[in-house]
């Protein structure tokens, strides 16, 4: 609902949802005939158009980070305690929390010198302002499809953060050329950009540790060494 309140790409319409009374769940939602394909600029613009989008939420509108549920990344619950900091919320409720549910050694020494080497993340938004845009938090290329010849996004992880983090899965996307073009045209490239690139991916890689291991592990070590540098 929040990302279709935008009305920058095309989001199915939720007609609903309940608890089932049974430890369950469901959503009704506009069945979207997906296929054919979509104008990667244009498809770049709408996204543009949904982060700069006023928030459905008031808790958003005033300038907080969050969401008023917490939610899922994959299987993997996603905290999202309405914070008035974004550096505060990345560092406790993303990275911080999928650290935790690592339980590696090796991942604590690393994250706790970033953190120290980056005063708490700080360093990296050096510059810049940070305003909450409607995420869909789970942006690769499984997510993402053409309908009646538009773009359309489904199957999120929502909140409202930083709009840079929503590239985060980009390394599992297909974002190329046109696409950055349209959608710098409505949103520049920050100073700092390619560092906070390095942070967001972590986040994915992270979860992707915990979800499903393998090289996943070796890939956030490789992450983290970067943002010690």
């Amino acid at each position: 609902q929040a990302m279709y309140h935008a009305g920058a790409v095309r989001i199915p319409k939720v007609y609903g949802c309940e608890d089932d009374g049974k430890g369950g769940s469901y959503i009704i939602m506009e069945y979207l005939s997906l296929g054919g394909t979509k104008d990667q600029k244009e498809f770049g613009r709408a996204m543009a158009q949904m982060h700069l989008a006023e928030p459905l939420h008031d808790e958003a509108k005033a300038g907080k980070f969050g969401f008023p549920v917490p939610n899922t990344i994959g299987g993997t619950p996603q905290p999202n305690v309405w914070d008035d900091n974004w550096v505060r919320f990345f560092r406790e409720q993303r990275i911080g929390h999928q650290v935790k549910l690592a339980g590696d050694g090796q991942l604590d020494r690393l994250w706790a010198s970033v953190c120290d080497k980056t005063d708490g993340l700080n360093s990296l938004f050096t510059g810049i302002t940070v305003k909450p845009s409607i995420l869909h938090g789970d942006l690769w290329s499984g997510n993402v499809a053409g309908s009646g010849g538009k773009p359309t996004i489904f199957d999120p992880a929502s909140y409202y953060g930083h709009h840079e983090a929503e590239w985060g899965m980009s390394w599992c996307a297909s974002f190329g050329g046109q696409f950055w073009e349209g959608y710098r045209e409505l949103i520049p490239k920050d100073e700092g950009f390619e560092t906070r690139a390095v942070l967001y991916e972590l986040y994915h890689k992270l979860n992707h540790h915990n979800l499903f291991g393998g090289g996943y592990l070796s890939d956030s070590v490789r992450l983290m060494d970067r943002l010690n540098k």
